[in-house]
């Protein structure tokens, strides 16, 4: 994989005084690459991937995505949060299709073939004439997911989006980012607090103190458990190994949720 798609450089952060970060943060994030940012509630792990999105600014050093300074949100970077942030007034498809509204290099076709292939992408070209308060939590989940990726962003910024879901839901939604992840070449950087969520679908695990935010392990996933993501996974030895690694990294740093 390439290096340096989005690296912090140094980067610290503090509200008045209480610093978020614990000691200058270096990370770089290769292109294509799933990072999970692993660690106890209210850690600072969202107010990193904010500063990545353009939504915070660091208080010292820089971010870089593609090597320019990141100073403030523009349509490379996609943010999707625990909510469900669809518009109840438009369609399932004019959802998707309103992540492209400012993309001028985009004609009024091109618009449309793209919201139509991530609609069928995420498996909704059936809802698309649907108004997503008929649709179930699950699927406005990827009706935001489809709109960030039909806008374009090289970089999805993903604030547990799955934890207002049931098991099952978020069990499958799971394996559909990461099918949908590979098959559209994005960096992803996502948010949790679960051990089972970050260790299913990371290419590495960033595990946090608790605040200040302190880097207290990384962990290289792909090389324990592989690249190829499916529900037996998680019933097998490497699974419950690599599980019980990050939950002991994470341990170290406070409470989790198990």
């Amino acid at each position: 994989m390439e290096t340096g798609h989005v690296t912090f450089d140094r980067v610290t952060k503090q509200f008045d005084t209480l610093p978020v970060i614990a000691e200058p943060f270096s990370l770089s994030i290769a292109r294509n690459e799933f990072i999970v940012f692993l660690g106890p509630s209210g850690c600072g792990k969202t107010t990193l991937m904010r500063m990545i999105g353009g939504l915070d600014t660091p208080s010292s050093g820089n971010i870089r995505l593609g090597g320019e300074i990141v100073e403030g949100p523009d349509w490379r970077r996609g943010m999707v949060s625990q909510s469900y942030s669809s518009f109840p007034w438009l369609t399932v498809a004019e959802n998707v299709a309103f992540g492209m509204r400012y993309r001028k290099d985009l004609s009024a076709e091109d618009k449309l073939k793209r919201r139509d292939h991530y609609l069928k992408l995420v498996g909704l070209e059936e809802f698309a004439d649907t108004f997503p308060n008929k649709v179930s939590g699950g699927m406005r989940q990827r009706v935001a997911i489809a709109r960030t990726l039909a806008a374009g962003s090289e970089v999805l910024l993903m604030d547990e989006p799955f934890g207002a879901l049931d098991a099952l839901r978020r069990e499958s939604l799971q394996v559909e980012l990461r099918r949908l992840q590979r098959q559209d070449a994005k960096t992803i950087v996502f948010v949790t607090h679960d051990v089972d969520e970050a260790a299913f679908l990371a290419d590495r695990v960033v595990v946090f103190s608790k605040r200040p935010a302190r880097i207290t392990a990384i962990v290289d996933v792909t090389t324990q458990i592989g690249p190829e993501r499916t529900i037996a996974l998680r019933e097998s030895a490497e699974f419950f190994k690599l599980r019980t690694q990050l939950l002991q990294a994470v341990r170290l740093s406070g409470e989790v949720d198990e």
